[in-house]
């Protein structure tokens, strides 16, 4: 191909779903847009899109091609990325969403001795459970649990063996006994956490390939995982919760894990996420391996198991 911005303009139109979104997505003008398409398709000799007059659609065989166009896409970026790696120094801003309980109790202390070591690296930094749009939000990268939704983003793992347990003070579990299996959760206090006006009071958990539901009540709620923690701390009552958020908390002897007989929660991995490659700069990787080493130390005790 002689022009790989052709190749970028297809691979987002393909995204876009339109020549205009993509357009607007790109800075381009959609008469440049149209043109790049119709170029690589005579390149080609194929029809790459179905067009109508609202919309487009892939064809066969411009799908078999975007899956090659994005490899070859993706090959280029990392050879310019390992270029840029020969800087000695990491500079530059980044500009990053969290969760509230794991960046206030865990990475806001890493952030800082990250910073600390690469003194020309700036960092924006916004806590909350909601997540970010990073498609129109000023923020290009999110630490986020779970496998994104959206399969365009670009998601990095920082922690693939996280799941979420469940957790009460030493007090709590004196004063009204420890549950042994899930339904004993409906004798227990337990406290909610909150998302987008959702509260999650299904609490969900596996064994030996069998899955558990319980609708659990409590006087608690909270949109805030930080809170929904610190009363667990404070014996209110049971919260389920994501290892990493409660990890100091077990090892200081604050909280305990509840095993419920062999019952677990279902896998809770915590990735970086990003809407584009070419946001993956050196500082973010240095961040990314630096963000990972600190979570497998810090869940390799063998009190958390």
């Amino acid at each position: 191909m002689k022009n790989i911005l052709d190749l970028r303009i297809f691979v987002e139109t393909a995204h876009q779903g339109s020549l205009s979104a993509c357009a607007r997505k790109m800075d381009l003008s959609p008469a440049v847009v149209s043109a790049s398409v119709k170029r690589l398709e005579a390149e080609l000799n194929t029809l790459l899109f179905v067009r109508s007059t609202r919309k487009l659609r892939l064809t066969q065989k411009g799908e078999s091609f975007l899956t090659q166009c994005r490899n070859a896409l993706e090959i280029l970026d990392q050879a310019a990325i390992s270029l840029q790696t020969q800087t000695p120094e990491l500079t530059g801003t980044i500009q990053l969403s969290a969760p509230s309980d794991l960046g206030r109790n865990f990475l806001v202390p890493w952030f800082d001795e990250f910073l600390a070591e690469h003194n020309k690296v700036n960092l924006r930094l916004e806590l909350s459970d909601s997540p970010s749009d990073l498609f129109s939000q000023p923020v290009d990268l999110a630490i986020r649990y779970g496998v994104p939704k959206d399969s365009s983003l670009i998601a990095k793992s920082l922690c693939k063996n996280n799941q979420p347990v469940l957790v009460a003070s030493p007090e709590y579990l004196k004063k009204f006994g420890t549950p042994t299996e899930p339904n004993d959760l409906l004798q227990h206090n337990c406290l909610c956490h909150g998302l987008n006006n959702v509260l999650h009071s299904r609490w969900s958990f596996f064994k030996d390939g069998q899955n558990q539901l319980v609708e659990v009540t409590g006087d608690r709620q909270c949109k805030d995982g930080d809170v929904t923690r610190r009363w667990a701390v404070a014996g209110r009552g049971i919260a389920y919760k994501s290892k990493l958020d409660v990890a100091e908390d077990c090892l200081a002897g604050r909280l305990k894990i509840i095993k419920l007989g062999g019952w677990q929660g279902e896998a809770l991995p915590l990735n970086l996420v990003c809407a584009e490659r070419r946001l993956l700069s050196p500082t973010v990787r240095a961040l990314e391996t630096f963000l990972r080493d600190k979570m497998k130390t810090l869940l390799a005790d063998e009190r958390l198991i």
